[in-house]
């Protein structure tokens, strides 16, 4: 089978509900998350700290608690618990959980519930686990494969048998193998261990190794789920889609019937989205995609900001964000001071989603202006005016920074043009607070300001500074 890739329309497909309508059925899929959540900061003290919410399952007294007040089962709790951390709702810090950026937004931003759902659909694969005598080499295959069947359903605008389906899982799994020279799996004839769970899938909120307590979803059932090859092999792979359409089901992208699957508003709308970000990806103008974010970033200095954006927009389509986040803030942290302003564009196109690693990076010297100024324009600061929430140290330790990036990267005539363009009232002030900050480019920036200055009294004056600063003189 030729593996054909399906390309998205400029629109979702038609009868696919509007965002808001989207927002709500996401809100009721992730109902019980988000009871569980806000019980959780009330009740166990996640705002306070008096006593942490726990980074894993909910201990049995907790749940106890929480089955009587809600009014829910065990299994709801613990369902639910589970969802919340895969949907962002509760996010882990160290050995103890507290409560996401996407709860406190979640009765007033639509784009921060959808954002959670679709963290969720990433982890269907966690959703329950696979069946423990199958071996994972062929659960990685079929997580792998399972866009292919995603995008059947898609295109088929309805459902789709469930033999239609197992065929198309075959042919992908095989193409797969295929690509990578590998030969077909066979089981062991006699297993001696249990094989672990599916590893979690590119953008998972989670790790693989959390155990899930999701009620097993309805499967398709029949003969048809056996397949066409009725070998071991076959057999497994009748039995995965059968897991699979079942932990789609049980984040509600997918509706289940008698041997049929199709999917749902939410699925289908997410399929979509998948797919446009896939050709975003593509339509790189730089053609930075596959790079790490350093070299991305530096493929970027030239751009001008609009041409600049779009190549950030189709860098972090090709990633999950939270790695992509991850990866932006680790080129901040590096030496190149061009990069940690880039990187800090680069994290605006994120938006939202990179609110808690860059309020963390606040805490980090290097990285706080920054963090500062992106967190202010997030909360809506004119661009402006941001540069009020800095304290004067800040901003001179922003200046310095700037001008190493200039230095480094920039013209003469730019370097010159930035020490003018300083907001302190005098050359002789500006240079006593730049060597007070302390920063650690300090005398090179000052060397380079004052051999790219015209005015040879005032480079004489940053020289020096910059001997002063060098010799630890007054």
């Amino acid at each position: 089978m030729t593996n054909r890739r399906a390309r998205p329309a400029s629109r979702p497909p038609e009868g696919t509900p509007a965002a808001p309508e989207l927002a709500n059925r996401a809100r009721a899929s992730l109902s019980d998350a988000v009871r569980l959540a806000r019980w959780a900061e009330r009740t166990l003290g996640t705002a306070d700290g008096s006593r942490p919410a726990p980074a894993g399952a909910l201990p049995a007294p907790d749940v106890e608690r929480a089955s009587g007040e809600l009014s829910l089962t065990h299994g709801q709790v613990q369902a639910g618990w589970d969802r919340a951390r895969l949907a962002g709702l509760v996010e882990v810090h160290g050995g103890s959980a507290r409560p996401g950026w996407r709860l406190r937004a979640w009765d007033r931003d639509d784009t921060a519930v959808l954002r959670g759902w679709v963290a969720l659909f990433d982890a269907w694969s966690l959703v329950h686990p696979a069946p423990a005598d199958i071996a994972p080499e062929l659960v990685a295959e079929v997580v792998e494969a399972m866009p292919q069947v995603l995008s059947l359903l898609q295109l088929s605008a309805g459902p789709v048998t469930v033999p239609a389906l197992l065929d198309l899982l075959g042919q992908r799994v095989a193409e797969l193998r295929e690509e990578r020279c590998e030969v077909p799996y066979r089981p062991d004839p006699d297993p001696v261990r249990p094989a672990p769970g599916p590893p979690a899938p590119a953008g998972a909120s989670a790790p693989a190794a959390v155990a899930l307590a999701v009620p097993e979803a309805p499967a398709p059932s029949g003969d048809a789920a056996a397949g066409t090859d009725t070998g071991p092999e076959g057999r497994s792979m009748a039995r995965l889609l059968r897991w699979a359409l079942g932990g789609l089901a049980a984040v509600d992208a997918v509706a289940l019937g008698p041997a049929q699957a199709s999917l749902t508003p939410l699925g289908s709308w997410a399929v979509w989205v998948k797919l446009e970000q896939i050709c975003v990806a593509a339509q790189s103008p730089a053609g930075n995609i596959e790079q790490s974010a350093a070299a991305m970033l530096h493929g970027c200095a030239r751009l001008t900001p609009g041409p600049a954006r779009a190549e950030y927009r189709a860098w972090l389509a090709a990633r999950p964000v939270g790695h992509a986040v991850g990866e932006l803030l680790q080129a901040a942290r590096g030496e190149d001071a061009l990069l940690r302003g880039l990187a800090f564009e680069a994290l605006r196109v994120v938006g939202a989603p990179a609110e808690p690693e860059v309020r963390a990076a606040a805490r980090e010297a290097a990285l706080r202006p920054y963090a500062l100024l992106w967190l202010a324009e997030h909360d809506g600061a004119d661009p402006e005016d941001a540069q009020d929430v800095l304290t004067a140290e800040e901003q001179t330790w922003l200046w310095v920074d700037t001008a190493a990036a200039i230095a480094d990267h920039g013209e003469a005539e730019l370097l010159a043009r930035h020490l003018d363009s300083a907001v302190r009232t005098t050359v002789p002030r500006l240079l006593e607070e730049v060597r007070a900050v302390g920063h650690p480019r300090t005398v090179q920036v000052l060397v380079a300001l004052a051999a790219a200055h015209p005015d040879p009294a005032l480079a004489k004056a940053v020289r020096r500074a910059a001997f002063q600063v060098h010799t630890g003189g007054v």
